[in-house]
């Protein structure tokens, strides 16, 4: 007979774990309020697909998740995964920041052990909960030989997505996280895995990509600048160098454009040595920069990045150097 593997659930909060007072109610409810233990338990037969262990790190609506959570999970979870008795991890937490969480974790936590993070749209006390059936599905992956070395996923409504490339993008429907251009990693279909992607990352050069958190107790400041129409002004620009912004990220109309008004003081904001990254507020494609953007402005172009994921790897890469040249490489 077949040894079930071991899988540790940590729990953050979020709208999975969340209450309302109506079990039609979608919006109006408190999120984080069933504990890791209540969790497992919403879910029979849970325990026929791996013996589970659980924590709470926090519990929290994940509009709420901080930094210094981020830092005390990473920890956390890889801790557990240099257990010898947890074979993977599933992560609960908040659909808000969950890819920026995914993502954060994927840039610094070394093993080849499944890591995966679920969420909900609808509350527990919902009718038709996406939850349960969402914390099945990631425990089935995460105890699923076949998802190691495939770095951290995003399992929700039968959807295995890759934390580089998900997103949230809606803010109602249950199939809300998606990855566009690159699609699915994989599927899950009547309690079995379809791999879309055969693609299996190799650990150990992988983990030569990490960033190490071991001595930080905080991330450098990065701040987000929004572009739109008569944004161009500087005034968020000068406010979050006052602040002490050691870098930014410009969220550009298009394909990386910064208005013209505004590409001087960027300019003149990478000189002083703090590094821009540009990014777009498009939901899709590749921000590829002219040679006048980045050898002559010194800006960094993001590529597939969204702005809230650049601006996880520009923190991380601050705490490496603030070197534009060697910046540009890491992304």
């Amino acid at each position: 007979m077949k040894q079930i593997a071991n899988v540790h659930i940590i729990a953050t909060g979020g709208t999975i774990a969340g209450r309302a007072d109506s079990a039609a109610a979608t919006v109006g409810y408190k999120a984080g309020e069933l504990t890791v233990g209540q969790l497992i338990a919403s879910v029979p037969g849970l325990d026929k697909l791996a013996n589970l262990s659980g924590e709470q790190l926090c519990n929290i609506d994940s509009k709420d998740m901080k930094e210094a959570i981020w830092l005390q999970l990473a920890q956390r979870v890889e801790e557990a995964a240099e257990r010898n008795d947890v074979d993977g991890i599933v992560i609960t937490h908040g659909t808000d920041t969950l890819e920026e969480t995914a993502y954060f974790l994927q840039l610094t936590v070394k093993t080849d052990k499944p890591i995966v993070l679920t969420g909900a749209m609808r509350p527990a006390t919902a009718i038709s909960a996406d939850g349960p059936m969402n914390i099945w599905q990631s425990v089935q992956v995460a105890a699923d030989e076949s998802a190691k070395r495939r770095g951290v996923l995003v399992v929700m409504n039968g959807q295995i997505n890759g934390a580089e490339t998900v997103t949230k993008i809606n803010v109602n429907a249950l199939e809300a996280f998606q990855s566009p251009g690159s699609g699915a990693e994989g599927v899950i279909v009547d309690g079995k895995i379809f791999w879309q992607s055969q693609d299996i990352t190799d650990a150990l050069s992988a983990n030569k990509m990490k960033f190490s958190i071991k001595n930080l107790t905080e991330l450098p400041k990065v701040r987000i600048i929004y572009g739109y129409v008569g944004g161009d002004d500087g005034l968020f620009v000068k406010a979050a160098l006052q602040d002490g912004a050691r870098g930014l990220v410009y969220a550009a109309c298009g394909n990386g454009s910064v208005p013209e008004k505004l590409a001087g003081l960027l300019k003149e904001t990478v000189a002083s040595g703090v590094p821009v990254a540009i990014a777009t507020r498009c939901g899709g494609g590749v921000v590829v920069l002219s040679e006048i953007m980045t050898a002559t402005n010194g800006f960094i172009a993001a590529g597939t990045l969204n702005p809230q994921k650049a601006k996880i790897l520009l923190q991380l890469a601050l705490t490496k150097t603030n070197n534009v040249k060697e910046i540009q490489k890491i992304f």
